[in-house]
């Protein structure tokens, strides 16, 4: 790995960021670009991109300092992820072998020193509709593809953390009004249960519930509708999912949540974590 916020190699730490951007085009207006000139971040994983590289302004598209790949989706003003990295990866993978869904803007991953980064953006879904049963296909294809992946890694003597908008609230601490919602598409028993096997059968960390065990959220989403930034009223359904080596060196993690909601730049807040060498 390499130190944080200067791209070099020794003791140090690795600091990560998720943020689902909500529309890169629009949160760059609103303040993401002051915010990433100056975020401490190694690494910064984007999901919700919508736009191809070519449609972003220059000081996005290739910020100084930082070495970028967009994976965009194929239907045009959807998904998309991205990596912004300050050293170069040795090598990018975008998708994860899937036909149905490599082309759809959901996954990337990079290999830097020591450690893959993926970014992640599973669907949202929506009960009773083809939205809800696209997320379960892509969650069946995604579990076995992190185990491989977490076997292929250690194999190579490297760690993994996969981050992102995982679109599912694990327990009821995760979401403020979890009784209301146990119907709801985040929130399905199904869901739920498909993401304890990401922590139980491939063996992978959800590391700020972690470093964070009894803590109500904190919270990564919140809806634009009401009042519920105001009331923090939101979900946890960001996540940074390390495998066991690199979480047990998270010595902090936390969510960036804005002052204000007139200071927020995306419906969600970056979820960061700094892991030691």
């Amino acid at each position: 790995m390499y130190a944080n916020g200067v791209g070099r190699y020794g003791a140090g730490m690795l600091t990560v960021t998720s943020v689902n951007v909500n529309g890169l085009r629009a949160a760059a207006k609103k303040g993401f670009v002051e915010w990433l000139a100056t975020t401490a971040a190694d690494v910064v994983c984007l999901q919700e991109v919508r736009a191809e590289a070519d449609q972003l302004p220059p000081e996005v598209r290739n910020p100084d300092g930082r070495f970028t790949v967009y994976a965009p989706a194929a239907a045009k003003g959807r998904a998309g992820v991205a990596l912004f990295t300050r050293r170069e990866p040795d090598a990018v993978r975008i998708g994860f072998g899937s036909s149905e869904f490599d082309g759809s803007g959901r996954y990337v991953e990079a290999d830097l020193p020591g450690v893959t980064v993926a970014s992640l953006y599973l669907p949202s879904g929506e009960v009773g509709t083809e939205r809800q049963d696209e997320k379960m296909r892509f969650m069946s294809e995604f579990l076995p593809y992190l185990k491989e992946l977490r076997a292929r890694s250690a194999a190579d003597g490297r760690e993994v953390v996969v981050c992102g908008d995982w679109n599912i609230a694990h327990h009821e601490a995760d979401l403020k009004n979890w009784k209301s919602n146990r119907k709801n598409s985040g929130f399905l028993p199904e869901e739920r249960e498909w993401l304890g096997r990401v922590f139980s059968e491939a063996e992978y960390v959800d590391v700020v519930r972690d470093l964070h065990p009894d803590q109500e959220g904190p919270y990564t989403w919140w809806s634009y509708r009401g009042r519920a930034f105001d009331n923090d009223s939101g979900w946890r359904i960001d996540y940074q999912v390390a495998t066991p080596g690199l979480a047990r060196r998270a010595v902090k993690a936390w969510v960036e949540r804005a002052a204000t909601h007139g200071e927020r730049w995306s419906d969600h807040a970056p979820v960061t974590a700094v892991y030691e060498n």
